[in-house]
């Protein structure tokens, strides 16, 4: 039975839930996840968790939040003046926006605050300071 290794290409079913139990994201009713191990492609801690398993095997990964989405960084959030917001961008909390950097790049972020002169932005991760759980299933193995 082939076991996996780095740089083989695999698919898997996977549940990922935060400490108190709560689902954040899971394959279920959609094809397996595919991508090849060891490229980047999906979080550190579920990356090396991979090597030797074999298809159908399932295994629970606890993975602590620098090896997920990292720790959330105080500079992704910022202020900044109300009145530079068009008026039909929605100014929940909670609300996700995309902006563009002073670079020109296009990012992600979420209405964390809301104030009469101010709106903060936060571009962390949603998941950046949590640490995760994630039940796998290993479905395909296309070795390298």
């Amino acid at each position: 039975m082939t076991q996996v290794k780095t740089g083989d290409t695999v698919a898997i079913h996977y549940t990922g839930t935060l400490l108190d139990g709560t689902t954040f994201d899971s394959s279920e009713g959609r094809d397996p996840l595919e991508f090849v191990v060891g490229s980047g492609q999906i979080i550190p801690g579920l990356d090396v968790a991979l090597p030797g398993m074999a298809v159908g095997d399932k295994k629970k990964v606890q993975i602590a939040c620098d090896q997920a989405y990292g720790p959330v960084n105080p500079e992704m959030r910022q202020a900044v003046p109300r009145e530079g917001i068009p008026d039909d961008i929605p100014l929940e909390i909670g609300v996700p926006l995309q902006v563009q950097t002073p670079e020109g790049q296009a990012m992600k972020v979420m209405v964390v605050d809301v104030d009469e002169a101010t709106v903060t932005l936060d571009g962390n991760h949603p998941l950046a300071g949590k640490d995760l759980t994630f039940d796998i299933e290993l479905m395909r193995v296309d070795a390298a």
